[in-house]
This record gives C-alpha cells, sequence and structure tokens, in this order.
C-alpha cells in the first residue's frame, strides 16, 4: 500500500540541480549526521564523504561527520544504538532489521559479490575454493553475510579468515590467502588498483544465484560485471544485492527529507565522487523492501509529482 501512495513518481522527471531553494529548505534540518559508511577504498566511503560535503553547504544546520566502518552489518547496529545517524547497507543486511525501527531514505546502486584470485592461480570456478584459505570479508561487514551464504548454498569447505577489504588485497598479493570477497559498487577501487599491479580473476557466481533466491530470498539477482570494469578481467556473472541509506525511524522529519533531496539534486556532484552515485534513479529508489520508507522521505519523492 505504501507503494501505490507514491504512484506517479515512475513518472516524474528527475530532479532539478541544487538551488538556492534548497538552502531555504535545508534550513528546517538541524542536529548531527554522523554517516556509517565502510573501507576508505571502496564505494560507501567515498559517496558518504561526498554527502557529509554536500551536507556542509547545502543544510548550514546539520553538522555533517563520517564514520569509516566495517561496513553493512556493524553499520545497521550502528543507526539502531544511535552511534550513527545514517548508513549505508546491503538489503539482504537491512531485512534483518525490519520491525526494529530502522527506516530506508533510498535504494541506491546495486553492490556487486566479487571473488577475487590470483589469475596465474588453477582457482577458475567457486568450487576450486574448496579447503583454500580465503577472506570473507571484515568482521560486521556485510561482505561476510553474503559470503557466509554463497558459500553455505553452493557446499564449498574454506579454511576461513575475516579482513577487510584493504587487508585483503595485501594478503592476496603476499600470497597469505587464495582468494576474497567483496561486495560493493562498481568500479571497487582498492580491487581497481589490484588488477593494474597484480594479475587478477573473477570468479563466475551464475550457480550459485538461484541457491540463494531460494533459501533467503530475492534480495540477490544475476548481474555482470562488465570486461571494461578492471585492467585484465572478462565479463563475469556476479550476484547483485541493492544498497540502501538507512535512518532510525525516529530522525527528524526535516533532516530525512533534506537528506533525501540532496541525494538527487546533488547527485551530479556525488557522481564526482564515485560513479555509483549516478546510478540513482528515483523510480526505483522507492523500492526498499522490507524496510518502510522514512517519512521525510516520502515528503521528498511525493513533492516530485507535483
Amino acid at each position: 500500500m505504501r507503494r501505490r501512495a507514491l504512484l506517479g513518481l515512475a513518472a516524474v522527471p528527475f530532479a532539478a540541480p541544487l538551488l538556492a531553494a534548497c538552502e531555504s529548505d535545508g534550513a528546517e534540518a538541524t542536529g548531527d549526521l554522523r554517516i556509517a559508511t565502510g573501507s576508505p577504498g571502496a564505494v560507501y566511503y567515498r559517496y558518504g564523504t561526498a554527502i557529509a560535503e554536500l551536507c556542509k553547504r547545502y543544510l548550514p544546520n546539520v553538522h555533517a561527520s563520517v564514520l569509516t566502518t566495517a561496513a553493512s552489518q556493524i553499520n545497521v547496529q550502528n543507526v539502531l544504538d544511535g552511534t550513527a545517524d545514517v548508513a549505508f547497507t546491503q538489503a539482504d543486511i537491512a531485512a534483518g532489521s525490519e520491525g526494529k525501527q530502522l527506516a530506508a531514505l533510498a535504494r541506491l546502486y546495486d553492490d556487486h559479490i566479487h571473488v577475487v584470485v590470483a589469475a596465474a592461480g588453477g582457482i577458475a570456478h567457486l568450487r576450486d575454493l574448496h579447503g583454500r584459505r580465503v577472506s570473507v570479508g571484515g568482521v560486521g561487514s556485510g561482505t561476510a553475510v553474503t559470503a557466509d551464504r554463497v558459500l553455505e548454498v553452493s557446499a564449498v569447505t574454506i579454511d576461513r579468515v575475516q579482513l577487510g577489504l584493504d587487508d585483503s588485497v595485501k594478503a592476496l598479493r603476499d600470497g597469505a590467502i587464495e582468494a576474497f570477497f567483496f561486495s560493493g559498487g562498481l568500479p571497487v577501487a582498492a580491487i581497481a588498483d589490484l588488477a593494474r599491479e597484480y594479475p587478477i580473476r573473477l570468479l563466475p557466481l551464475e550457480e550459485s544465484v538461484q541457491l540463494l533466491r531460494a533459501r533467503y530470498g530475492d534480495y540477490y539477482a544475476e548481474r555482470v560485471v562488465p570486461a571494461s570494469t578492471y585492467t585484465g578481467i572478462t565479463a563475469t556473472v556476479a550476484i547483485g544485492i541493492a544498497n540502501y541509506l538507512v535512518v532510525r525511524m525516529s530522525m527528524s522529519e526535516p533532516l530525512a527529507y533534506g537528506v533525501t533531496r540532496l541525494l538527487f539534486e546533488g547527485r551530479d556532484e556525488l557522481a564526482k565522487a564515485h560513479q555509483a552515485a549516478a546510478r540513482l534513479n528515483i523510480r526505483s529508489a522507492i523500492s526498499t523492501p522490507p524496510l518502510p520508507l522514512h517519512p521525510g522521505a516520502i515528503r521528498y519523492y511525493r513533492a516530485q509529482k507535483a
């Protein structure tokens, strides 16, 4: 029913660029905005830092700051316990907080699950990881949750270690691990840097998608990492997961409205920090199952059909 209440949004043209009018609306928003992101080498951090910069320019009474975290799983917890005010998280992780006063401002873009191995090794498929030393992502990350699910449904048992993105990249280069998982929007800067200096391969994951959907729901979809994304890789089927920007339902309505408006009207500026921001689309932004949209976000979306 909530989606039907927003009927007509799919036909609404994209919002106008940031204007002086935004400043007057932004004056309603006050307070702290601690943004829980992720590793400095990944999308959440770059996107979140750019949002903080826009807040400083267009929401004069909001004090925005960025928190570096292990990403999705800890981000949700930080919002719920009040350590953060807004956070990036994967849809499958957000689903675990249904009914816990968590709300969404927008669906932002899709992550791609990367499984990165050395190109020179003999690892070509997920099943080849059986018994090998593999990083599933940092403690508290969405990557770790999703990686464990992929391995579970695929019946692959590994020598499991938990390293964040930057440490995983270093460990692969040093031969301390034979593969690592990472969930991120394309391109992931740390993986792009690695590929330019150290030949890598991405493992295809098409066989895992339907297994994941059958066991855990429709949060997972088949997506392709184009061949142009990273030096030396061929087009590879990955697993796609939507990303949400989430807040507590108790966030003030003016602040939620102001941040949602910045996402859209500052989209071109945000895309300079990372191209994933350019994928924000008002038609899909309102689809955040199973989380409700925050009333402030709903006010912004409804205003676009006026």
